[in-house]
């Protein structure tokens, strides 16, 4: 068990994908991690690992970060900035147990991470 609050974790899980390093940031997830994303529901760590590193890739930055406690649970804030997209906002409320990520919601736009669309106009 560790000494770090949920806060901590999420913070260094957050900055370790953000920054390439999934694997690093597949160590403060659980085995069996369940998550609610757009489109998909993820269910355990392999699952998660596959589509947190699929999307890893096409940042180019992260910006706005804040984050909301209380006890285990962690709400987190941001805007990743991708080729397509650096206005798109994205929060993620985590729940974090024997100092691991054990639940994730996620959400976000996922149009706003796709090809542009001229019908849509810029993002």
């Amino acid at each position: 068990m560790t000494s770090e609050s949920p806060q901590d974790i999420v913070f260094r899980y957050h900055r370790a994908w953000t920054g390439g390093d999934v694997d690093q940031a597949m160590d403060l997830i659980d085995d069996d991690i369940t998550c609610r994303a757009p489109g998909a529901d993820l269910e355990g760590k392999e699952a998660y690992r596959s589509f947190i590193g699929g999307f890893a890739p096409m940042l180019t930055g992260i910006s706005d970060i804040t984050a909301f406690a209380e006890a285990d649970r962690v709400a987190l804030f941001y805007y990743p900035e991708t080729a397509a997209t650096t206005t798109a906002p994205a929060a993620e409320f985590f729940t974090v147990r024997e100092g691991l990520i054990s639940e994730s919601v996620l959400i976000f736009d996922r149009l706003s991470y796709g090809p542009p669309n001229p019908d849509r106009g810029a993002q």
